[in-house]
């Protein structure tokens, strides 16, 4: 009998802890849910309008498989995310940091804006101003090309 006892019981303590090892279902939810929660605060650097979770591209694919890993491999949040930034910047973040480097990503469309409506409001001024006046004499022989083809005209 104890020829086999030692077999059996190492049989047992190896099929216990293959069993504890195994993936639960609800870890496997929670898992994904974690993946996904961190895809959408990162950003696509293929399309880079998206973020990865809602991205098809090979590359954002490729960061989900990496971000899973990670957190399977018991990663935090925070390493996961400072992972990716000293990969690939500051520009992976969807909603990057408001710092020096990422200045122009915050406030670029505000200035391109307000450089836009400066440019429109001098070439107003500038046409106004180019516009000349007519003099009298002008308009009298304006007038007197145009006969009564000018319906403002005075009889």
């Amino acid at each position: 009998m104890t020829r086999f006892a030692l077999p059996l019981v190492i049989f047992l303590a190896l099929a216990g802890s293959a069993q504890g090892d195994a993936p639960v279902a609800g870890d496997a939810a929670a898992l994904d849910a974690r993946v996904q929660e961190l895809a959408e605060v990162l950003r696509c650097l293929v399309c880079q309008n998206q973020t990865v979770a809602d991205s098809h591209a090979g590359l954002a694919l490729d960061l989900k498989k990496e971000i899973r890993a990670m957190l399977a491999a018991g990663k935090s949040r925070e390493e996961v995310i400072d992972f990716m930034v000293a990969r690939y910047g500051d520009f992976v973040l969807y909603r990057p940091p408001v710092k020096g480097a990422t200045s122009l990503l915050w406030f670029g469309p505000f200035l391109l804006g307000v450089a836009g409506l400066g440019v429109l409001i001098l070439k107003l001024k500038r046409r106004k101003a180019f516009e000349p006046e007519l003099t009298a004499d002008e308009v009298a022989r304006a007038r007197a090309i145009l006969g009564s083809a000018d319906p403002g005209a005075a009889p």
